[in-house]
């Protein structure tokens, strides 16, 4: 299939628009017109009258650019099969985990790696982030150099990060931080150091050591904070505080949050505002905290795992989905498609405007950069885009399973409706 010139009658997200857009006369966005040169989009500007000779007339399709999933596990993924027995809760898919682990190889890592990225590519995505179980501080573990060769593997089809996911006691010599920092650091690129903080393994003085060492050796980082249902728990507030201490000046990425949820409410919005002021963006993972939190054999969870979204929204702190774990101990469901983790949490957390305001939730791939843009736009960049056949604005994300993705503008997965073909170069008729 050869790359349209253009695609006419495209429906965007409100958030992707300059804020002078036109707006329909049912309240909506107006359509779209993105012209595509050498696999780049060119413009974008409201809709024309007709589409031109080899320009595609997408009849109000939704579009989205392409998925960032900001945090799963390809390590463990697709592990369940073989897992027997799974104790409830976080503790007990930790232990199941750690059993298996006992039989990892290089080969059997990378197939089911392979497997997700494959998954994930089809799906829409182009940036995927994940933590890689580093239980040994003198070990490397076996999936950190494959994940490093599926990431050079898949260079151009989708950026692969890794996340060393450490224990802080691993940070308390003082030798430690050091070494594993410049470990992680010399491992090629895309590498971040990060770590577990949990009140069952609670330790300040690793925590602090940890950002330090990642300052010190130019490391972004990325933890799992606070995932429990635990008032008590303070790891989200005191990463705050100590990145305002030491001027921390990389990113820090903090996953689950699920604490802020059951803390009280003054006590949960003094440490958003304290995270608003500090370089952290925030993960939700609705899926697999609804399947761990509040977990007991044979009773119906009263309480749910899901953070404090929209009170994170309402502060301008980046936050997004993602899928978390797929098909393993700690998530028997799950397919790599940040639409799900969106529709999860659009459920959960009764989101509104699903597409037109927190689809950004699955696309903004700078809020886990250094310097994330203050108004994302589509010009300029690749013409990586995903088309849904099926679905409209209102019931969003219902009816997303048609698709079609798009890599510098051509066809890589999904099949194109031939009247998005066939009505190319004629007039466009008006939407009704």
């Amino acid at each position: 299939m050869n790359v349209p010139g253009a695609l006419e009658r495209v429906r965007l997200p409100r958030w992707l628009l300059p804020a002078q857009w036109p707006i329909d006369a049912a309240g909506a966005p107006a359509l779209a017109r993105i012209s595509l040169a050498q696999g780049r989009i060119a413009s974008v500007r409201p809709s024309g009258g007709s589409a031109g000779a080899g320009d595609w007339d997408l009849q109000g399709a939704l579009a989205l650019p392409g998925f960032v999933d900001a945090h799963v596990h390809l390590d463990k993924t697709f592990t369940l099969p073989r897992i027997r027995h799974i104790e409830p809760g976080l503790l007990g898919a930790i232990d199941a985990m750690l059993a298996d682990r006992a039989g990892w190889t290089a080969a059997d890592v990378r197939q089911r790696a392979e497997r997700a990225l494959q998954w994930a590519f089809e799906a829409g995505s182009t940036r995927l982030r994940t933590h890689v179980d580093w239980w040994e501080a003198d070990r490397t573990p076996v999936a950190w150099p494959v994940l490093r060769e599926l990431a050079q593997d898949w260079r151009g089809r989708i950026r692969v990060e890794r996340v060393s996911l450490m224990r802080l006691a691993f940070f308390e010599d003082a030798a430690e931080p050091d070494r594993l920092a410049r470990a992680v650091a010399a491992s090629g690129p895309d590498a971040l150091l990060g770590g577990f903080v949990h009140t069952a393994h609670w330790n300040e003085p690793g925590l602090r050591q940890l950002l330090l060492a990642a300052q010190r050796h130019g490391l972004d980082v990325d933890l799992h904070v606070d995932e429990e249902l635990e008032p008590s728990a303070q790891g989200l507030a005191t990463i705050a505080r100590i990145a305002r201490e030491i001027g921390f000046d990389g990113r820090i990425v903090c996953g689950h949050v699920c604490a802020l949820a059951a803390q009280d409410e003054a006590v949960a919005l003094a440490t958003l505002d304290a995270v608003a002021r500090a370089p952290i963006a925030l993960v939700s993972l609705p899926a697999t905290n609804l399947l761990l939190q509040d977990a007991v054999t044979g009773r119906t969870p009263r309480r749910r795992g899901i953070t404090l979204v929209k009170e994170a929204r309402e502060r301008g702190i980046p936050l997004l989905l993602a899928s978390d774990n797929v098909q393993d101990p700690f998530c028997r469901v799950g397919s790599y498609d940040p639409i799900d983790a969106l529709a999860t949490g659009a459920l959960v957390a009764q989101l509104p405007e699903p597409f037109d305001a927190w689809s950004e939730a699955i696309c903004r791939g700078d809020w886990l950069d250094r310097a994330p843009v203050a108004q994302p736009t589509l010009i300029g960049a690749a013409a990586d885009l995903v088309l849904f056949h099926d679905a409209d604005a209102h019931g969003f994300p219902s009816r997303t399973a048609r698709r079609v993705v798009l890599r510098a503008g051509r066809v890589v997965h999904g099949d194109l409706p031939a009247d998005w073909v066939a009505s190319a170069a004629l007039p466009i008729p008006a939407l009704t």
